[in-house]
């Protein structure tokens, strides 16, 4: 079954640093990560927040909904990559491996 395949479910990741010095920039950061997480992201790291699509055409969606709200300073980097590319990453903390946790499980209602 294509539909399910780790080759079509997608990763959306956005990587992002923005200036926080003055009220303004503080404002405008808070607003772009609430905003991510109104889209249904999560935060992966510090300043990495990543989104389960179900496809190419879904992450798509979403891609388009952070360019809508890109803050007017800063640098934004927006990555998609496939399930099978995300299963793939090897995670450390310090020397220890830690397995990787999806952090969405996806349902099927049919």
């Amino acid at each position: 079954m294509e539909r399910f395949s780790e080759y079509r479910i997608m990763w959306v990741m956005v990587f992002f640093d923005l200036p926080t010095e003055t009220k303004k920039e503080k404002k405008a950061y808070s607003d772009f990560r609430k905003k991510l997480v109104n889209d249904g992201f999560t935060m992966f790291q510090f300043s990495i927040y990543l989104r389960h699509c179900a496809s190419h055409e879904n992450a798509d969606v979403h891609i388009k909904r952070v360019k809508n709200i890109l803050p007017e300073q800063g640098h934004i980097g927006i990555l998609c990559i496939t399930d099978k590319q995300f299963g793939s990453m090897e995670l450390f903390y310090g020397k220890k491996e830690k397995e990787i946790s999806t952090p969405y499980q996806q349902l099927e209602l049919f």
